[in-house]
């Protein structure tokens, strides 16, 4: 078989989708047609990109990346079908880009601004997710970086659209004479007695996550610090042995700092790219996804923590992990 473009649009209808038969529907297809086309094209690849559940299906790590790639592709032939003309109209409207604190902002504006020199972009930093959606709904930003959890996805209207960016580990920043230094791993109870750091309510469903976690784990937290501010200030103080604190998994730790996967992995966060179906961020979703999605794996690239968890949970190295 060789890969065509209407095969790249079903990997991307179903995945928008969630569903084969949804995203066989939306196509027109029938659902056991879906089905077959699905696994020719996993057989080209050679390895499964979506996981089949009773919900619905879900990208493999492996099928985040090459998602990513299709809709770069579909996103390049568009812009050919287009045109010059329309294609330089197109990029001079102005894009509204709302963020939360997500370590992706930075290499996604860095790409979009190679990919597309004449957006007129503006970023603004918004925390809560919630108060981002709400920014979309209103017209005030036309896209955004936001953050959800599992069972606890991103809800909007239907002018609101988005796609996920990557669904990753949240792990433990830890001082570096803690006394649980020498493990590989931390159980989420052997903190039971530490201090955390916490940012505060996100409207997206933290920290209930994490009470929900120690819940789980058998214990409450012995104090916690709400704090929401510099990185590098939350870093020193960790350093410092003043606690503890959930972070991304591709943080960077300074010295006198660890940062260590939670055994069983308890806590996951999904960064999600949403736009406003009726603005100019429609037209340009697909090139904001694979910038954000090419910058996650650049922050992979460079945090050798994640790749070694990558490495011992998903049996493969975190080139086809992004």
């Amino acid at each position: 078989m060789e890969l065509e473009l209407r095969h790249l649009r079903a990997l991307c209808a179903i995945a928008d989708a969630g569903s084969l038969g949804r995203a066989a529907a939306e196509l027109g297809y029938s659902q056991p047609a879906m089905s077959t086309q699905l696994r020719r094209i996993e057989r080209y690849f050679g390895e499964p990109l979506f996981e089949r559940k009773i919900s619905g299906v879900e990208l493999t790590p492996y099928g985040v990346g090459v998602l990513a790639q299709a809709r770069d592709v579909l996103a390049r032939a568009d812009a050919i079908g287009r045109g010059p003309a329309e294609s330089v109209t197109r990029m001079r409207m102005p894009l509204r880009l709302a963020a939360t604190n997500s370590p992706v902002l930075s290499g996604m504006v860095v790409r979009l601004r190679s990919r597309l020199p004449d957006l007129a972009l503006t970023v603004s930093s918004v925390y809560p997710s919630s108060e981002i959606v709400q920014l979309l709904e209103d017209g005030e930003v036309d896209a955004a970086i936001a953050a959800d959890y599992p069972g606890l996805e991103l809800v909007h209207s239907a002018a609101v659209a988005h796609r996920g960016i990557v669904t990753e580990p949240s792990f433990v920043a830890m001082p570096a004479r803690h006394r649980l230094k020498h493990c590989m791993e931390v159980g989420l109870a052997d903190l039971a007695d530490d201090a955390w750091f916490l940012t505060p309510d996100d409207g997206a469903g933290w920290p209930g996550v994490f009470y929900t976690a120690c819940e789980s784990a058998g214990f409450t937290p012995a104090a916690v610090h709400e704090f929401l501010g510099d990185q590098l200030q939350l870093q020193n103080m960790i350093a410092e042995g003043l606690g503890v604190s959930v972070v991304q998994a591709t943080l960077r730790p300074v010295s006198g700092v660890l940062v260590k996967p939670l055994n069983g992995t308890p806590l996951w966060c999904r960064y999600v790219l949403a736009w406003r179906r009726e603005s100019h961020a429609d037209e340009v979703a697909d090139t904001l996804i694979s910038s954000a999605t090419a910058a996650y794996r650049d922050l992979l690239a460079q945090s050798p923590h994640l790749r070694r968890w990558a490495s011992r949970n998903w049996g493969v190295g975190p080139r086809n992990r992004p």
